[in-house]
């Protein structure tokens, strides 16, 4: 569905803006900073397992210590709580979530909250058109606090509920704000995270948040620079109809950091956004562009992210661009060679048929 000539004003303006990022800039390592305060990530490759079961080692890491361990169950069809131990912070922070599925099933967020010192993710998958699902899927929570050094990248993130902002955090004390410009769509704009020469650089994700467990899903529309800031704008869709829909979601922009806000360790991270180039396609240790993509078939596509594949790993995307497609991951990530990582992904219009679509993906390992 196409946007509304409303949408169409304000996203005309934000293209004029994005006209004066075309350079490509390859920016310097960053040194050693501050970390998440606290974080997790997991994968739930089978989603019937009840509460709580250990979820796979490989693909689960925080700020807990060892010998604890990440683990979940499920609650109802298509429903899954997900336990980082012994680093809850109740409603604060952020989440991702990112369905591993080739068939068109797709996950949102329900709510987070702190269980005794732990912290639990609710979260719930369906098929495509709405219909709740058991589906595999990746998941992140991170909240961070304080301003980073300059020259150590950049991490910001919010969260919105019932149109207003509810909570954001911006590593370089900037402001964060978020502006509903029609239905279901957000202008979003993160002060002072991106590089100082304007060029479009960084990573963007995006997940739907919906507190009854109702169907919703979120995309990126389009992102971009306006000087040092970050600007863009968040669509989200009703995946019954693929009609615009208000929503509550996350979003997070990291930038020569880990997806969950994390530098110094981690030191083998990538990601990139297939609409753009430069620095949107990064890796540490091995600088812009030194990651891949390409298409296998129709809707589907394969990235490669070189000497990333370190310990415990994390994958998560976001598809961009106008109406209700989206994109997930097609399988878990697979280890080539001695040390790359692919990931695939799929891609479909809103009955879940395969389609081609633009996405951002990111990739991190716990090292």
């Amino acid at each position: 569905m196409g946007m509304t000539p409303h949408t169409r004003r304000f996203v005309a303006a934000f293209t004029a803006v994005l006209a004066a990022a075309l350079l490509l800039l390859v920016p310097g390592s960053p040194a050693a900073a501050a970390t998440a305060d606290r974080f997790g990530f997991a994968l739930v490759d089978n989603p019937a397992v009840p509460t709580w079961t250990v979820l796979p080692a490989p693909y689960q890491f925080g700020s807990w210590a060892s010998p604890a361990a990440a683990t979940g169950g499920k609650v109802a069809t298509g429903r899954f709580l997900v336990r980082f131990p012994g680093i809850g912070a109740g409603a604060r922070g952020n989440v991702h979530v990112t369905a591993v599925a080739r068939d068109g099933r797709f996950c949102e967020t329900v709510r987070w909250y702190s269980s005794g010192l732990d912290e639990i993710v609710d979260v719930q998958c369906f098929k495509a058109g709405g219909s709740p699902a058991d589906t595999p899927f990746t998941v992140l929570w991170t909240v961070s606090s304080g301003v980073l050094p300059t020259g150590t990248g950049a991490y910001a993130s919010l969260q919105v509920t019932g149109n207003t902002l509810t909570q954001a955090y911006n590593s370089t004390g900037g402001p964060v704000s978020v502006t509903p410009v029609a239905v279901g769509v957000y202008a979003v704009k993160l002060a002072g995270v991106g590089l100082a020469s304007g060029v479009q650089a960084g990573n963007v994700q995006v997940t739907a948040v919906q507190p009854n467990a109702q169907p919703r899903r979120c995309k990126i529309l389009k992102w971009g620079a306006a000087g040092a800031d970050v600007v863009g704008y968040i669509a989200c869709h009703d995946p019954v109809t693929g009609a615009p829909m208000n929503s509550d979601f996350t979003a997070s922009y990291h930038r020569e950091r880990s997806v969950y806000a994390s530098f110094g360790p981690p030191k083998y991270f990538g990601y990139l956004a297939t609409p753009y180039g430069g620095p949107t396609n990064f890796s540490y240790p091995l600088g812009v562009g030194a990651n891949g993509w390409g298409p296998l078939g129709t809707g589907t596509y394969t990235v490669k992210f070189p000497v990333l594949h370190e310990k415990a790993t994390t994958a998560h995307l976001t598809a961009i661009g106008d109406g209700p497609g989206y994109c997930t991951l097609l399988d878990k990530w697979v280890l080539a060679g001695a040390a790359d990582a692919v990931v695939p992904v799929a891609c479909f219009d809103n009955a879940g048929n395969p389609d081609k679509s633009e996405f951002g993906v990111a990739f991190s390992s716990s090292v």
